[in-house]
């Protein structure tokens, strides 16, 4: 294995400095406190006061001024019936309650297959105060390899799994990563999606899942130069969905076929818990 130089060294502790501020921002994935679906009839729910509910076309939360509840997008207090309405897949920053501010807990309202939840995000949260970065592989200079990327005519949808057993998901694939890695004698297809403008994500499992790693994990590339195909895939840049920080991620699992047959000791490990 080669050593990698310290110019590379520097851009890997820049770029896992960066990731670990953002996964620690107030009201972030480190936060999550509860995923709880909302019923037709008006009811009480964890952490919160106030009557939620939710039907087919919108949810609603009645509460009085006292409660303490006050709308995200405007600080003004909840007195009396509010709603809001989702398309599947969205979600919304709605309200904020408790601690001295006011906001130690922000409500995120979302949709998923259908159905409408809410999600606490409590700042005062163990996992989120506890943080202390993410553990990682050391660097591995031999698993930033390249590949090609095979793009489809058009993105086609793939059925996949999520984190959460109530909630399915789709993979909208672009097209396909083609790599072979350190050892192996034989080359992966794997699924992309894009990720932005002129990138492209891999979710996969690898056989470090579930021991060294959480369950599966995502590394984002820069998509081939125009007329070409060559990527460049640095598995030092894996990552963890939130999914593997909290249990009420909706995560989106790999596409079935996307499995690595061996350990990818790059990247992110399982969180520390």
């Amino acid at each position: 294995m080669s050593t990698p130089t310290p110019e590379v060294l520097e851009e890997w502790r820049r770029f896992r400095s960066a990731r670990d501020a953002e996964l620690a921002q107030q009201h972030g994935w480190l936060t999550l406190t509860s995923l709880q679906w909302l019923t037709v009839e008006p009811a009480a729910v964890e952490h919160l006061p106030g009557l939620w509910a939710a039907d087919d076309a919108a949810a609603t939360l009645s509460a009085a001024a006292d409660d303490g509840l006050t709308l995200a997008e405007t600080g003004a207090p909840v007195d009396g019936t509010v709603m809001a309405s989702l398309a599947d897949e969205e979600s919304l920053l709605w309200v904020y309650f408790g601690g001295s501010g006011g906001r130690r807990i922000a409500v995120e309202l979302a949709r998923r297959g259908g159905r409408y939840a809410i999600r606490t995000r409590d700042a005062a949260s163990a996992v989120f105060t506890d943080f202390d970065g993410v553990p990682t592989f050391d660097y591995r200079p031999d698993l930033v390899v390249q590949g090609r990327f095979e793009a489809y005519p058009e993105p086609v949808e793939v059925p996949i799994r999520t984190a959460h057993p109530a909630v399915d998901g789709v993979h909208l694939t672009v097209g396909e990563l083609v790599v072979q890695l350190p050892g192996e004698e034989h080359e992966y297809r794997l699924q992309v999606s894009a990720e932005g403008t002129g990138r492209l994500a891999l979710t996969f499992h690898d056989a470090t899942n579930n021991q060294s790693t959480a369950g599966w994990r995502k590394v984002v590339f820069d998509a081939p130069a125009p007329g070409t195909s060559a990527v460049t895939v640095d598995f030092n840049r894996a990552v963890n969905y939130p999914s593997a920080f909290t249990a009420f991620g909706t995560c989106p699992m790999p596409v079935g076929s996307n499995i690595i047959g061996i350990p990818v000791e790059a990247g992110e490990k399982a969180p520390e818990r």
